[in-house]
């Protein structure tokens, strides 16, 4: 068996270990990197990417719909209505995965890691068997990652899939039925409703989305009413029936009768996405000893550092900040650092969190209630994109979105902004550098905002938190 010694071996080449390498080599660290699949992980190959490339192609699509109407729309008139071919669809979204696949390749090459495709299989701490290549390291990093939750009743295979699978199918689906009204499940499912498949969603809590208040959620179920996405809330999945016809019966119980078989009710579905969560990628690592917690995500510290002296793990394997790829990157690059000798600990002031939906939902700090419930004497303000001129160009405004500003009353210190509407994801970086940089509400009201772009918003709502909006009355 061949033996490789290194002095840096990342486990998994998703967006915390390919950042993680990469930042290694760049500061003179011999890195290897090991990916059982395609390097970009889930993030890139089989979620955030795909999932968002398949969102923009469903506007796309939704909004010709507009135009081949009787009269056209903005003056624009198409003669037939627009035509769906998924297996156009998927090989111009594997396009952009191919691309970005060849270039996380080519960035850790550039740096001088090493990439072996294969999977991990660990003898000790630091000594792992890839094939037919033993490697010995000093340092470990583990960024396994995560995987889909699957439900003991509902297993996956035939018309049951992941998200894995709601991102690969070939031809459309007539009735998708969504388990879990969270974030995955409600991209993916509104995805199909603009390509014009039905949709229904079956969600256990009492809303969609309740990681976000009321106000945040209103223009969500508002579109989803509107778009007749049937939204079944307080329900329990209890299970599948495979039907002679080719389709699954989906059984499910309102969660006040759940004991009352008499009140089960069902549909039926030619596709059942399963979205109840990600469990952490951590089996096979008892023979690191790194130590799990009843959940069996990896413990550490805030240095990402494990029990085990020079093993570390970052993003979704950890119990260390949200399963979200932008986290396990900002880990990736800071444990590279430590090894290097530098001193750095994962104590963000804010972490962004979007909901790719039709309208998007952005959060990034606190929230007037978790604010309150902090102790803080809270102030805040809202500017609806009505408001602004961009958004009207761009019929951004007809998801009856806005942006809030959550702050300090005493001293004016922003805490937190959260938005919904169009396009409102890509207005967050400004709120994370604020909240980050200790920012008050005048250095925001300062600043000259470009126009006519959204990020007027900001400036306004702003205003509207110190009492003295100009764009709205």
């Amino acid at each position: 068996m061949q033996v490789r010694k290194c002095q840096v071996l990342v486990v998994g080449a998703g967006p915390g270990g390919y950042v993680a390498a990469i930042r290694s080599a760049q500061l003179g660290l011999d890195t290897v990197i090991v990916e059982g699949e395609r390097a970009g992980g889930t993030c890139l190959i089989r979620g955030c990417i795909p999932s968002k490339a398949m969102i923009h192609a469903a506007h796309k699509f939704h909004d010709l719909a507009k135009h081949s109407k009787k009269g056209g729309h903005m003056g624009i008139s198409i003669p037939g209505p627009a035509e769906l071919e998924m297996a156009g669809l998927k090989g111009w979204k594997d396009d952009i995965v191919d691309r970005l696949n060849k270039g996380v390749e080519h960035l850790l090459k550039s740096a001088g890691a090493e990439l072996i495709t294969g999977w991990a299989e660990f003898k000790d701490a630091k000594t792992a068997i890839v094939g037919d290549i033993q490697i010995e390291a000093e340092n470990v990093i583990l960024a396994n990652g995560s995987i889909p939750i699957e439900l003991p009743f509902m297993k996956y295979g035939g018309n049951v899939i992941s998200s894995r699978e709601a991102l690969d199918l070939d031809e459309k689906v007539d009735h998708l039925v969504v388990i879990g009204g969270g974030y995955i499940g409600l991209e993916l499912g509104i995805v199909h409703r603009m390509l014009g498949s039905e949709v229904t969603v079956i969600e256990a809590m009492d809303s969609v989305l309740p990681i976000f208040d009321k106000e945040l959620r209103r223009p969500l179920e508002i579109f989803l009413k509107k778009n007749k996405v049937k939204v079944n809330t307080g329900v329990f999945a209890k299970g599948v029936e495979e039907l002679d016809n080719g389709r699954t019966l989906v059984k499910f119980i309102d969660k006040n009768n759940a004991d009352d078989e008499s009140k089960m009710q069902t549909v039926e579905a030619d596709k059942v996405l399963v979205t109840v969560g990600r469990r952490p990628r951590s089996d096979g690592l008892a023979p690191t000893g790194v130590a799990l917690n009843e959940r069996g995500f990896i413990k550490v510290n805030k240095r990402c550092e494990t029990n085990m002296k020079g093993v570390y793990a970052i993003g979704d394997v950890t119990d260390l900040g949200e399963m979200l790829a932008h986290v396990a990157s900002f880990q990736g690059e800071m444990v590279a650092e430590n090894i290097a000798g530098k001193n750095r600990e994962f104590d963000p002031v804010a972490v962004p969190a979007i909901v790719f939906t039709e309208p998007e939902i952005v959060s990034v700090g606190l929230s007037p209630d978790e604010a309150k419930a902090a102790g803080h004497p809270v102030i805040t303000g809202k500017f609806p994109l009505a408001a602004n001129g961009r958004a009207l160009t761009q019929e951004a405004e007809k998801t009856g979105g806005f942006v809030r500003i959550v702050a300090r009353e005493d001293d004016h210190r922003i805490l937190g902004v959260q938005a919904v509407g169009t396009h409102v994801s890509e207005l967050v970086g400004e709120w994370t550098l604020a909240i980050e940089m200790g920012a008050l509400l005048e250095d925001i009201a300062a600043t000259i905002h470009a126009h006519p772009t959204m990020t007027e918003m900001t400036h306004e709502a702003v205003l509207a938190t110190l009492g003295h909006a100009i764009h709205i009355a």
